[in-house]
């Protein structure tokens, strides 16, 4: 059984036992850190396709935190030639590391 859920404007495929990391989200600081999905596009269950349009209603993914890290620092050099103008940026994302703990399917 997996599902396709999208969180951050990107989709992932997981399934139970899985661990992704997604773009920061808001998570409530405590010990019991779980995160509803909710935004399921297609779960497979056997040899049945449950598909949305765009979302199924009544499905969900829930997920444990396993903690926030950040992404390798991508850098961003611009120039322009012959007028001594050079700029470099750096940027760090924030990101959060997710462990799947199970795939709902309502109805």
């Amino acid at each position: 059984m997996y599902a396709i859920v999208e969180t951050g404007s990107k989709q992932y495929k997981v399934a139970k036992d899985d661990i992704i990391t997604v773009e920061k989200l808001k998570v409530k600081e405590g010990k019991e850190n779980i995160i509803k999905l909710d935004k399921v596009l297609l779960v497979k269950e056997g040899n049945s396709f449950h598909i949305g349009n765009p979302y199924l209603k009544d499905a969900s993914v829930s997920c444990d935190v396993l903690g926030a890290i950040r992404a390798p620092k991508v850098i961003a050099f611009k120039f322009k030639r012959r007028k001594s103008e050079k700029k470099k940026i750096g940027h760090r994302q924030d990101l959060i590391r997710l462990k799947v703990k199970s795939i709902e399917i309502g109805g």
